[in-house]
């Protein structure tokens, strides 16, 4: 019999630049669907995947979460939308999984960690040095990705203190 993993960041150590920068968020690149089951298996919630579609996986990762009960929500992060429009869904995505484990992932890491840069600096009142630390963590590694992060943050600084807290 295999072991099940005791954490929703044990289930998903094998994932590429797998890391838990917070209590109830896992980060990395693409899950196997072993993976996933492991992750739901040890508690986990929901998965956010800012991958286009239209990039090559080896499952449907929308049938396999379906199938464990999964909350998935897909807000694709390309080349061309990289914008605050785009930002803004992400964010709603996390803050609407906010207390359940979740699984945010990309293929690799990248535009998860410039992702969580506003997440990081407007909802858990990092400063801009431990929030680009972490995303660097994370598995970011654009200039590119990491300036669309810190200037969204930057940019929507006072509209998200005041409800940091609730």
């Amino acid at each position: 019999m295999a072991n099940t993993p005791g954490t929703p960041y044990e289930a998903l150590a094998g994932i590429p630049n797998a890391f838990q920068p917070l209590t109830d968020i896992v980060t990395g690149g693409q899950p196997t669907e072993a993976q996933l089951e492991a992750f739901r298996a040890a508690g986990g919630a929901a998965v956010l995947d800012i991958r286009s579609p239209d990039e090559p996986r080896a499952l449907n990762e929308r049938a396999v979460t379906q199938r464990l009960g999964l909350s998935y929500q897909v807000v694709p992060v390309v080349a061309g939308t990289v914008g605050d429009q785009t930002m803004n869904r992400v964010l709603e995505a996390v803050r609407q999984a906010r207390g359940r484990p979740l699984l945010f992932h990309c293929a690799s890491g990248n535009r998860v960690g410039a992702a969580m840069i506003p997440y990081f600096m407007l909802d858990q009142g990092m400063d801009e040095e431990t929030a680009v630390t972490k995303a660097v963590r994370i598995g970011l590694k654009s200039p590119d990705l990491m300036a669309w992060g810190v200037e969204y943050a930057r940019r929507h600084a006072g509209s998200r203190s005041e409800t940091r807290s609730g």
